[in-house]
């Protein structure tokens, strides 16, 4: 199969070259747009109730402000309205009393909104509570109609009103975990106080927030969101002293899903001033929708409204995130650059990075990426896995980063340290037996990466890099440690499964142009180079012409001639060990299919093939997307819930202690 994929070079790469070449030489590092800021945020209730003209309450609302002869009071003080409105419903009670309440002092904030900020805030308060009260009062319950546009209504005023609030608070900077504001209702007080309820975020971690219906997403394919009460926030993450040890792995400006819910607490009798009026108090809670989806209240469990996905398009709209996948390949001396942020100048950006706040009891799943591509190029997918309850509430998500100009080799070399050293941060006595059930996911050229984490070098992969024993090299005690990490390891005991996904287990040829050209946009790693031709000056001779490191770029250890694809090949699986192969290959109406048949557009179908898979996939779809198609989406979904179940048949496997580093015996 070797000999069949060198026949001749995939016309298809050597144009994917020169055309991703044109585009980064002329566009530079341009950022993908994933979302964008509307000019206004989206309102429900614009339509419904004229907001953008003749502002009125709805027909329901005028019929009862007739009956009760309240109708001159609507172009005067709306507090006037409400006080008389309050007054009818105390002496005669009834649901939609309640709700007209609500609706009148939204109308009544809307018009204030502009005029007097602070006079809006409380009249947006005062129908979030009302339209709590219409919703879960046990008073109204037979007046409550589930089926009733007003029923629909009040759920539509009390998420309105609370974001309208929430916004006065934003943009006076009060609104924060801890914080307690006071706003003036018809019937009294109510101080209002921001709790942060469920969850992994620790409190010092909200930074500031901004509101999901700012913003329309362009750059996911598929927006998750769940439908209730509440309004879905985007909370931006900052760093501060004592912070958990996991956040080292966390990239700066991170913003994740929060919503927000106001729970009116009950009112104590005894605090009653003298006039009768009793101070109230509410709580405003803030929920992480991935780990609570619904909650209890007034004896009623209540769905939360919520969106996954905006905040993770606002999130990697960070220029920065975007330029990755260029600086891994031309520029990759940038990825060793600091992370930045006062708490993590000693981390490079290259890494492990986590989006979620780390869990006890959920197993990772990793994502390791291809040539030219970044941790962004997982996001679809990312954003599909996510979505699913089942998913998320068993797994959690990380992401590798690393120079896509070095050899894959080197790369695994450094994801199995950076594996070692999060196991040592999150668990160093190795108590968490999630963490023994690792997944990870390659594509590409990450899934070769990925296959070395799970194999047992001997002396096999030495013996491509030189003819002398690693003990008679010459080198500083630095350099002969990262060559005993690079070509002498063991299996990381703690990966269970590996799924790869367009993966050139057997090589992928080029061209003798795409070569060239690739030579001339690759900036290989400053200190490789140095360190490889300083020990090739003091070991001559002990390298020979196609030795391992004698290639100095990923393009060339991606060649079929190179003689570690064999070695890999014929590495023998981990009774432990499952894989899961998905192929790709170019659909048949794409202009590729016939230039370069047989192949996804880069990589062969017979150099994709796997032969100990426990699964294989072909999907007609091109290489550079095929990972966020949604069969192969679908298919790791179905992998993810194979791992779970045949974990759930055998809770009881141990996890397999990690085995001391092979040393170099070979002469």
């Amino acid at each position: 199969m070797i000999v069949a994929a060198q026949r001749s070079p995939h016309l298809s790469v050597r144009w994917m070259v020169v055309l991703c070449a044109a585009v980064v030489m002329t566009a530079g590092c341009s950022s993908t747009k994933w979302v964008n800021l509307l000019s206004v945020p989206r309102n429900p209730l614009v339509e419904e109730l004229g907001l953008t003209g003749s502002v009125q309450p709805t027909p329901r609302v005028m019929q009862l402000l007739r009956v009760y002869n309240l109708t001159e009071d609507l172009s005067g003080d709306p507090r006037v309205l409400l006080e008389k409105l309050q007054a009818v419903a105390d002496r005669e009670p009834s649901a939609d009393k309640i709700y007209a309440l609500s609706e009148l002092a939204y109308l009544g904030g809307h018009r204030f909104q502009q005029l007097d900020p602070q006079r809006a805030r409380s009249l947006y308060g005062s129908a979030v509570l009302h339209a709590y009260r219409y919703l879960f009062d046990p008073g109204f319950a037979a007046g409550r109609n589930p089926y009733d546009p007003e029923f629909r209504g009040a759920c539509t005023l009390y998420n309105v009103s609370l974001e309208q609030s929430l916004r006065i608070e934003l943009r006076d900077h009060r609104f924060a975990p801890g914080q307690t504001i006071t706003i003036q209702t018809a019937s009294g007080p109510c101080d209002i106080t921001c709790r942060l309820r469920g969850g992994e975020w620790d409190p010092n971690e909200f930074d500031r927030f901004d509101f999901v219906s700012n913003y329309e997403i362009t750059g996911l394919k598929n927006q998750y969101q769940s439908y209730g009460l509440g309004v879905p926030l985007i909370a931006v993450r900052k760093s501060y002293i004592g912070e958990a040890a996991a956040a080292r792995y966390y990239p700066p400006n991170l913003s994740f899903p929060v919503t927000a819910f106001v729970r009116p607490l009950p009112a104590d009798p005894a605090s009653a001033a003298a006039d009768g009026s009793v101070r109230r108090h509410a709580d405003l809670d803030l929920y992480d929708p991935l780990t609570t989806d619904s909650i209890v209240t007034a004896n009623t469990r209540v769905p939360l409204q919520s969106d996954l996905s905006t905040p993770l398009a606002y999130f990697l709209s960070d220029p920065t995130l975007n330029s990755w996948a260029d600086d891994g390949l031309l520029r990759p001396d940038r990825l060793l650059n600091p992370r930045g942020g006062p708490l993590g100048q000693h981390q490079a950006v290259m890494g492990l990075y986590m989006v979620q706040p780390y869990q006890a009891g959920k197993i990772p799943v990793l994502f390791v990426h291809g040539l030219w591509s970044s941790p962004m190029t997982w996001m679809e997918m990312f954003n599909d896995l996510r979505s699913s309850p089942e998913i998320r509430s068993r797994y959690q998500f990380w992401f590798y980063l690393y120079p896509t100009t070095q050899p894959f080799w080197i790369s695994a070399a450094q994801l199995r340290r950076d594996l070692a050293e999060v196991r040592r941060v999150l668990d160093p006595q190795h108590q968490e037996p999630a963490l023994d059930q690792m997944v990870v996911i390659g594509h590409s050229m990450g899934g070769l990466v990925a296959k070395l984490q799970t194999v047992n070098s001997g002396d096999d992969f030495w013996r491509l890099a030189s003819a002398w024993p690693l003990p008679g090299v010459k080198a500083s005690p630095e350099l002969r440690d990262q060559l005993r990490d690079t070509f002498y390891f063991q299996p990381n005991p703690s990966i269970r499964r590996v799924i790869t996904i367009a993966t050139p287990h057997r090589g992928c040829p080029s061209s003798k142009t795409t070569q060239w050209l690739l030579h001339k946009l690759i900036s290989p790693v400053q200190m490789f180079v140095q360190e490889q031709q300083q020990l090739f000056r003091e070991n001559p001779g002990a390298f020979a012409e196609g030795s391992l490191m004698k290639i100095e770029n990923s393009v060339d250890s991606l060649e079929p001639s190179t003689p570690i694809f064999p070695v890999m090949l014929c590495n023998r699986s981990l009774p432990w060990l499952k894989c899961n192969n998905i192929v790709g290959l170019l659909p048949p109406h794409e202009l590729f299919s016939r230039l370069a048949p047989g192949t996804d557009g880069v990589v062969s179908v017979e150099s994709a093939h796997l032969d100990n898979a426990e699964s294989e996939l072909i999907v007609a779809a091109p290489h550079m997307t095929i990972h966020a198609h949604p069969l192969v989406v679908l298919e790791v979904r179905r992998i993810l819930m194979a791992h779970l179940a045949a974990l759930e048949a055998f809770p009881q496997s141990p996890p397999l202690q990690t085995a001391a580093q092979p040393t170099p015996v070979w002469k």
